[in-house]
């Protein structure tokens, strides 16, 4: 991949990141990363699809709830919008081609800051539109997903899709048409949805049925008018359970397959899961994943982890091996992502303020999930666990049991087998035996 800067280089010393492998002493290396490594019969960069996520990276500040901004970068400090984006989007597609990253993903106003008029927030847009055009032709970057952010503003505290007032639902409608018609120009392999308050405070003051009506036709509608205008990709829906709202109505996984059978939505709609929101909604993201896959709807990944002795939304990079590889494990046996990939959602920690740190940062992440994949083939290809999962349900092999499975034997008949078998023996499911096959293959 083509390095790509701009006037000025802003990570200036800092070369292509490259494989060197797991005896490298560069902490600006792949040590597991190997793109072209096979891994179950497709090279490592098809089955990870990597993204460098815009907000986080470019728009990040630092600041908390508590504490002001601590990271003040050299792309955010030119006064004129327009001239800072075009900074911003030298500095990402530098970072993004010396990471040697083949995609990246953004939210409208991470790629130039809007204004109150729609007209002039399209016009900011289409401009940059055009400039990342030309840096992804340069570089041969692809834009993996873009998206509205429907949630920052003030007029979005009740939610955008599913806001009481008409007139902010339009609002939010012209912004999705703005972000839509910049993901086609970018040739964006697909589009997300996250719906970041289209839930409820208190059920005093919401009608929850129509809400829900009015953001699946809010769905159908922004599907059609990408459809006539071009967009074959895929849609996502991100769910999350919390945070800001009280209840969010993509809560988890299964109500978000719930809610797009229900509309009709299934064809176009897949899902972008998060590491952070599943372990919100009190589920692994090993759980999420799973539901998503017997779905046949896991499209996509926003990476990060959360920190389990805070209640909140943490965003870190990931870089747990052991829970990286379940997931694995599951996307390996599930055939991988319909469409989408890995996006980076996380944010280097307040106090990692060298511009290093964001390099720092993705590596870990990258070479992360890379040895979780290679672990998980392993694990999967040379140890008992699929034996063992196997002969778990062993005991379905029988007529009966098949007969059952297919609709053909009811109470009757599993009440005569039950007779005829006598009391069932305990079988272990030896969970901490499986536990240990994930640490020997680390």
């Amino acid at each position: 991949m083509k390095i790509i800067t701009g006037k000025k280089e802003f990570f200036a010393g800092i070369d292509a990141i490259k494989f060197e492998g797991p005896r490298t002493d560069n902490p600006l290396a792949y040590r597991w990363y190997d793109e072209n490594k096979v891994v179950a019969g497709k090279p490592m960069k098809e089955w990870l699809r990597f993204a460098v996520a815009y907000w986080h990276s470019f728009n990040g500040t630092g600041a908390d709830p508590f504490g002001e901004a601590t990271h003040i970068f050299e792309w955010d400090k030119n006064a004129d919008p327009v001239a800072r984006a075009k900074d911003k989007a030298d500095a990402a597609f530098e970072l993004i081609t010396k990471l040697n990253l083949p995609y990246y993903c953004f939210h409208d106003v991470d790629v130039v800051d809007y204004t109150n008029d729609i007209a002039e927030n399209e016009k900011r847009l289409q401009t940059l539109t055009q400039y990342l055009k030309q840096k992804q032709e340069e570089s041969g970057v692809k834009l993996l997903w873009g998206t509205a952010n429907l949630f920052s503003h003030r007029r979005y505290m009740n939610g955008a899709a599913t806001n009481p007032d008409f007139h902010v639902l339009s609002h939010a409608a012209a912004q999705v048409k703005a972000a839509l018609d910049a993901t086609i120009a970018l040739g964006g392999e697909n589009y997300v949805f996250w719906g970041g308050r289209e839930g409820y405070m208190s059920l005093l003051n919401t009608d929850m049925k129509r809400e829900k009506e009015h953001l699946a036709r809010f769905l159908q509608a922004s599907r059609d008018y990408a459809r006539k205008n071009g967009f074959t990709g895929t849609f996502f829906i991100e769910p999350k359970p919390c945070e800001p709202t009280k209840h969010q109505y993509d809560y988890d996984a299964e109500t978000v397959i719930g809610f797009l059978r229900q509309y009709d939505l299934l064809n176009d709609f897949k899902l972008n899961l998060e590491v952070n929101h599943a372990t919100l909604a009190g589920h692994t993201f090993q759980h999420e994943l799973q539901v998503a896959i017997d779905a046949g709807l896991l499209g996509s990944m926003d990476a990060n982890r959360g920190d389990y002795q805070n209640g909140w939304d943490t965003d870190q990079f990931p870089t747990n091996l052991n829970e990286l590889t379940e997931a694995m494990l599951i996307i390996l046996e599930g055939g991988g992502f319909k469409g989408g990939g890995i996006n980076f959602d996380a944010k280097i920690r307040r106090n990692s303020t060298d511009p290093a740190d964001i390099f720092y940062a993705h590596i870990g992440g990258v070479d992360s999930f890379a040895r979780a994949l290679i672990t998980a083939d392993e694990i999967l290809e040379k140890s008992d666990y699929r034996k063992i999962r196997q002969e778990r349900y062993a005991s379905f092999s029988v007529d009966t049991a098949k007969a059952f499975e297919s609709g053909k034997a009811g109470l009757e008949e599993l009440r005569a087998f039950a007779i005829a078998q006598g009391e069932p023996a305990v079988r272990s499911g030896r969970q901490e035996y499986l536990e240990n096959i994930i640490n020997n293959y680390l």
